[in-house]
């Protein structure tokens, strides 16, 4: 079972031979994260830390690790590295915007999903309809040009819309030079890759209406580190019941995608 244990050890505290002490007696989590998803894990220039709502679940594992959300080695790895970094043993926890599959579920373990986003779209601040009224989804974009990342699952999804014309990019960054440009009209992708976008241009925004797919993010552990998954799971809990998951959405993602929803309701083993 991977739902959490009915008492959660006190920090410093790990349980002889889990695998929580022998991160405790290594004294660090090792995390695989991004660096450039803003809002979710990016490096702030200022500081040079890497910050966001992923690295604050991570911060929360720390604490109930060490009694301290700083004893983490952040690895930065790319999407393509985030299997394999966890079968190796090189990370012990990756936090990745990485949506839960069933795929996925059979080469590596999942947390509870820890959030729920979804594709959406990016326009221009007071863009409008062909025919001058609201846009509020993706169906009100007929006859414009709308860009996602070539051989992504947000292109594959963009395409179904009859009478959007799809405009590809290899990434969401190439997407908003073109944006920026006028070359396409808006973009598209999960809400919380669009928040990032948003953060760098003050003349966007993402529209407001419900996403048209799901991906529930979950924290991925080896395979065979279920006591882990199952003490990531005590943690999330936690953070639902006690509003910290709730000040870190608001912290980095409500100005973009608006007032923070309910925490996602926890499911525990294979079901997304």
């Amino acid at each position: 079972s991977y739902a959490p244990p009915e008492t959660m050890p006190a920090p410093k505290a790990m349980p002889p031979g889990s695998t929580m002490r022998e991160i405790q007696d290594r004294g660090r989590l090792i995390a695989g994260v991004s660096a450039d998803t803003l809002k979710l894990a990016s490096r702030n220039p200022i500081t040079g830390r890497i910050e966001g709502f992923d690295i604050d679940m991570l911060r929360a594992v720390s604490q109930a690790i060490f009694g301290s959300p700083d004893k983490i080695e952040l690895r930065v790895i790319t999407a393509a590295q985030r299997l394999p970094a966890l079968q190796d043993g090189s990370v012990d926890i990756v936090a990745r915007n990485m949506t839960i599959t069933c795929a996925r579920w059979d080469e590596i373990a999942f947390s509870s999903e820890y959030y729920r986003s979804g594709q959406k779209v990016m326009v221009r601040l007071g863009a409008r309809t062909e025919s001058g009224g609201e846009i509020t989804g993706i169906q009100d974009l007929t006859g414009q040009k709308v860009c996602a990342p070539n051989g992504s699952t947000s292109m594959e999804k963009l395409r179904t819309f009859e009478g959007v014309e799809a405009v590809g990019a290899s990434t969401h960054t190439g997407c908003l030079v073109l944006f920026q440009q006028g070359a396409v009209d808006a973009i598209t992708g999960d809400d919380t890759v669009l928040a990032g976008l948003a953060a760098q241009d003050p003349f966007v925004e993402v529209v407001q209406g419900p996403a048209f797919t799901a991906e529930p993010y979950g924290l991925g552990v080896n395979q065979e580190d279920v006591d882990l998954a199952r003490f990531v799971n005590g943690v999330l809990a936690a953070m639902r019941a006690d509003g910290r998951w709730t000040a870190s959405y608001d912290t980095w993602l409500a100005e973009a995608l608006g007032p923070a929803p309910k925490p996602p309701a926890a499911v525990y083993g294979r079901a997304p």
